[in-house]
């Protein structure tokens, strides 16, 4: 059961495994909004890729669905980015119940978003989890885990990536264990429900820079907002012109002279260095609202922003 890139590795190597697997659950696929039609599906166009029949109920939960699972006979639900919430109906269609893989060392981070709170938070590692699942969001208890570090430089995406290797070899080592599981005796540990934090879906919203933030805090928000929906701000280049909306790629902290400027004021010069809540801070590289992805030297060279020139941070 998944839909997004974080399930694809895990699903394929069980394909390949001795495991017989039935069938691939996966969201349905949404209405056309344009031309170009729905975004791709990753777990559906890896099953489709390889013949493999698939299930994709607008509700897990409703009466139909947990029937065809019924039919199915499974032995396991192999859980992984699938968004959806299964009850426990649908977790008692298979005989061992589910296991899901998570993006987090559980039991931090509980929620669709883990991969990226975790960079948000300026955490310096980061792992993944496999749970035998119950109910409660993301709170099962824990089969397995993995740790890494997370690096200075990486995005949310691709740590995202990292992660889902990371977690191949637990997926199908839980379901070994599992394979020869008598169904009474404990599996796992247990989760302290008092060291669970929590990882909420990300909204645009939460993408504005605030300035007022050290530097630290602000190169973890520009990487942990990619690739979606990407860390932006914006500032005033024209008289009588809106303010233009940039987003912001990668930045990096530097030694400027920023005496005298408030958090989001430039300092002027060749580079397009702002001031912060704690120290300047370089943007590397960003794109203007409608055009190309461009370097900040390039932008400043064609704007030519002064020193004091403001972005704007989000509202108090």
């Amino acid at each position: 059961m998944g839909t997004g890139p974080f399930a694809v590795p895990s699903f394929e190597a069980i394909r390949q495994s001795d495991h017989t697997l039935v069938s691939v659950v996966t969201k349905p696929e949404p209405p056309v909004r344009s031309r170009k039609g729905p975004p791709p599906a990753p777990v559906r166009t890896w099953a489709a890729e390889h013949d493999l029949p698939i299930l994709d109920p607008a509700n897990i939960n409703d009466g139909d669905a947990i029937e065809q699972l019924r039919s199915l006979r499974p032995d396991l639900l192999v859980v992984c980015d699938y968004g959806q919430i299964l009850k426990p109906d649908a977790l008692a269609a298979a005989k061992l119940g589910g296991i899901n893989l998570h993006g987090s060392l559980l039991p931090a981070y509980r929620g669709a978003a883990p991969v990226q709170r975790a960079l948000l938070s300026g955490d310096a590692e980061t792992g993944v989890s496999v749970i035998h699942m119950t109910p409660k969001l993301d709170g099962g208890p824990i089969l397995a885990t993995s740790r890494t570090a997370i690096s200075d430089d990486e995005t949310a995406g691709q740590l995202e990536q990292r992660l889902s290797l990371l977690g191949v070899d637990l997926v199908l080592g839980c379901i070994d264990d599992l394979s020869r599981w008598d169904g009474e005796s404990t599996m796992g540990e247990i989760q302290d429900p008092a060291l669970a934090t929590k990882a909420p879906r990300l909204s645009k919203q939460e993408a504005q820079i605030d300035w007022r933030r050290g530097r630290r805090e602000i190169d973890c928000h520009v990487r942990g907002m990619q690739p979606w929906p990407v860390a932006f701000s914006t500032i005033q280049v024209r008289e009588n012109k809106p303010p233009l909306r940039l987003t912001v790629l990668s930045v990096t902290a530097v030694d400027e002279d920023i005496d005298g400027l408030q958090p989001g004021q430039i300092s002027g010069g060749k580079q397009l260095v702002v001031a912060t809540g704690g120290g300047a801070l370089r943007i590397d590289s960003l794109c203007p609202a409608g055009k190309r992805e461009m370097s900040g030297e390039e932008f400043q060279r064609g704007y030519q922003l002064q020193r004091g020139a403001q972005f704007q941070s989000p509202q108090a």
